[in-house]
């Protein structure tokens, strides 16, 4: 493998890592397509500050993603707390209408920049390797790594403070509301990961694998166990595999990188799936 190939599969697990982390507690939650909200609308962040500094790579934009990513969270709680709708329903009328506004400000102001709605979907991690972290005359090594890296232990950082509140607000909202808890901060808390990850790693390896990132491994680690600790280690172990295989298998076959993460992310579950199912029914039948 030379470098580049090298540099290209540690981005690719790094963004894993980072994406799988949240996304456990959004499926536990029952929020999981709210990742898919969060990537497409955060499109609208990033045009909507490009607009108005036009600079493509300036760190308003970030924020500005992020923004858009608590909004959507935001706008999708306020429709579902009026009891006329279920959370599939307000997800779903939220972000295309966040999502489709960006597209339409791309093509009447930002036509001939590099920022498109296929670039969101698919990303460009092919390129990552060549965009580079310097200081002085060191070379750092791509920026990409660098910044996933900073969100993984991000990720990691609050989870471990916040573990036993997210645990007890996961599982038994009331309680921890009796506790002291707030069920809606600690909400919050698991969303504005969510959106930061989401941001961070939309650029690199495209929406469509950190939807599949956040909600994949993290589903079908909850195939094997119903142990939060044990869960989140099996989602970082599949997110892992996830990455590797489809490296290797879009190396192989000359296809798109991002896609192949996401496929043998879903092989991967239907394999769990699968096992999982024939043993209960070998055992219901012993």
């Amino acid at each position: 493998m030379s470098i580049v190939q090298i540099e290209l599969l540690a981005i690719a697990l790094v963004a894993a890592l980072a994406c799988t982390l949240p996304g456990v507690f959004l499926v536990l939650r029952g929020v999981a397509l709210m990742s898919d909200a969060i990537s497409h609308a955060i499109l609208l962040g990033i045009v909507g500050t490009f607009l108005v500094v036009q600079q493509l790579h300036s760190h308003w934009l970030l924020w500005g993603a992020v923004a858009a990513g608590m909004a959507t969270v935001w706008c999708t709680e306020k429709l579902i707390q009026t009891g006329r709708m279920k959370k599939e329903t307000a997800i779903g009328l939220v972000f295309p209408f966040f999502f489709s506004i960006a597209v339409i400000l791309i093509t009447l102001y930002a036509r001939n920049v590099h920022l498109d709605s296929d670039m969101v979907l698919l990303g460009d991690i092919a390129f990552a390797p060549f965009y580079r972290l310097q200081i002085g005359e060191w070379d750092l090594g791509p920026y990409a790594l660098w910044q996933l890296g900073g969100v993984v232990l991000c990720n990691m950082a609050v989870i471990t403070l916040f573990f036993k509140e997210l645990k007890l607000v996961t599982f038994d909202p009331e309680y921890a509301q009796v506790s002291g808890f707030s069920p809606v901060s600690m909400h919050y808390v698991i969303m504005l990961l969510a959106s930061i990850t989401a941001v961070s790693a939309f650029d690199i390896v495209g929406s469509i694998v950190v939807v599949a990132l956040m909600i994949t491994p993290a589903a079908t680690a909850f195939l094997l166990t119903q142990q939060l600790h044990t869960m989140i280690s099996l989602a970082l172990f599949f997110g892992a595999i996830s990455a590797c295989c489809g490296f290797f298998f879009a190396m192989a076959c000359d296809v798109s990188i991002a896609g192949s993460i996401a496929m043998m992310a879903g092989f991967l579950f239907i394999g769990v799936f699968g096992a999982s199912h024939a043993k209960r029914l070998f055992l219901a039948r012993v």
